[in-house]
């Protein structure tokens, strides 16, 4: 799952385009303190800001840069700052004064010291883990019992080991943890030294397997210019989505050298991360939405439709919200958010789709499995609140929560998730994952899954339309 989700760390200061009038800038300029998040905006003769990470021990530069990067994203109402980040909007208060760690200068020895790097981190789940009590998680024992595996010489490989142990106890789906180039190497080699050797089956990557389904079940194939969505007819009354990803959609002119080089998805990151972030995101669903119009020009006939998100392992909830929006005729409420800081949380956020002119509201089929994560699991929770929907499969992964990306002081960076991820109802689907309408009980480990599919693909389609002929029946 981490591996899934790296890239929405990396675009964690993407901020949708559509934005309210903006407020006069100097009412914008000084400190800013977040309620829940850690964080301190700092904006100066409204030309820049600075983004601070913060926990009691720690201050750490986290971003800075011109002032119109954000501009758009920022409003105020009475004495709150309002920032939009993807689907949520994070609250901000005035605060006079900048705390006096955020102007301490810290020695390069200190920054690179594995226990206060540790601690830094240790203060971060402390503060903002969100599932202490849902898995069971003693924070004062465990927090102990790790930091006396990292001795006064600790090495960064020893730190990395420890840290990337206590978010496995911790059992967050959502985090997520990146080194320095120098120690990644190092834990890379450790790893390929400890692989056993593998049983001597077949083994699929998501996409793979995905076209490999898609290729079998579309009786008509319909897709064009699109390698991320397949789509067409399952049979003469049924249309078939299949939907790769949930990011990957943006147009953005990669040097050819540079895929080459790289390979597509880590030029595709490297490219982004040049960019000013609220353009990538604006490219993203821009990138989703035309691949969308082409979709319900050609099944906009069909009696029912069916959306395959079983190998989608994730992506922006943006995209997820994107796609939806061609099934809801009204601004619909879709789920809700609150988030972890202290020993409690934030007021409740709720979170909207909006309208699309002519939307498809016949029967719609949503198929999932445990493979089903983060922003497709976002995509398959939002569904709850669709009375034209209904979902085959299995649950979802359960990796419910949007991640709190921090840095340590010696420049690594790492997530927890710090939300809970609520339908309309209050309810929570962490480690449970979203529930089906129909169960087919697929396997739950991946590759078992993958080969039951791969392995039989006629099986699988009938199944499907086997569950779609019993959800039917009055």
């Amino acid at each position: 799952m981490r591996t899934n989700i790296t890239f929405i760390l990396l675009i964690f200061w993407a901020i949708t385009a559509c934005q309210k009038k903006q407020p006069p800038l100097q009412s914008l300029n000084g400190n800013w303190e977040s309620i829940a998040s850690g964080w301190i905006l700092t904006i100066k003769d409204s030309t820049h800001y600075s983004f601070y990470d913060t926990t009691p021990i720690s201050c750490i530069l986290n971003r800075q840069g011109a002032f119109q990067e954000i501009e758009k994203s920022l409003r105020i109402l009475n004495d709150t700052l309002y920032l939009q980040n993807g689907v949520i909007t994070y609250k901000f208060l005035k605060t006079d004064t900048l705390p006096d760690l955020c102007s301490t200068t810290v020695t390069a020895e200190k920054k690179a010291d594995p226990i206060y790097n540790f601690e830094v981190f240790a203060e971060t789940v402390k503060e903002h883990y969100a599932f202490m009590e849902l898995n069971s998680i003693n924070w004062k024992d465990l927090y102990t019992t790790q930091k006396e595996k990292l001795g006064s010489n600790a090495t960064n490989v020893e730190l990395y080991q420890v840290i990337e142990e206590t978010l496995e106890k911790l059992n967050d789906n959502h985090a997520y943890l990146e080194a320095d180039d120098t120690t990644s190497a190092l834990i890379d080699q450790l790893n390929t030294e400890e692989e056993s050797e593998q049983e001597d089956l077949p083994k699929y990557g998501d996409f793979q397997i995905a076209e490999i389904v898609a290729k079998h079940h579309l009786e008509e194939e319909m897709t064009k210019d699109s390698w991320l969505i397949q789509w067409g007819k399952f049979n003469d009354t049924t249309g078939y989505i299949q939907i790769k990803a949930m990011w990957l959609y943006a147009a953005l002119d990669i040097p050819k050298s540079l895929i080459k080089q790289k390979g597509y998805v880590d030029a595709y990151v490297e490219t982004f991360n040049k960019m000013y972030e609220g353009a990538y995101i604006e490219k993203e669903v821009i990138g989703v939405a035309n691949s969308m119009d082409q979709v319900m020009n050609d099944l906009s006939d069909m009696e029912s439709l069916i959306i395959d998100v079983r190998f989608n392992g994730g992506g922006q909830d943006a995209v997820s919200f994107e796609i939806l929006s061609r099934f809801i005729p009204q601004k619909l409420q879709v789920a809700t958010q609150k988030l972890k800081y202290g020993v409690q949380f934030s007021p409740t956020i709720p979170l909207y789709i909006p309208a699309t002119d002519n939307a498809y509201t016949r029967p719609v089929y949503i198929l999932t499995s445990q493979q089903t994560g983060s922003a497709a699991e976002a995509f398959s929770i939002a569904s709850m609140a669709m009375k034209n929907v209904k979902r085959i499969g299995s649950p979802t992964s359960g990796a419910m929560s949007t991640e709190l990306p921090k840095t340590l002081p010696n420049g690594w960076h790492f997530s927890i998730s710090n939300e809970i991820y609520m339908d309309n109802a209050g309810n929570c689907y962490e480690n449970k994952g979203i529930p089906v309408h129909y169960e087919l009980k697929y396997p739950e480990e991946r590759q078992a899954f993958f080969r039951s599919i791969a392995n039989d693909l006629k099986n699988d389609k009938t199944r499907i339309s086997q569950a779609i002929k019993a959800l039917q029946k009055p």
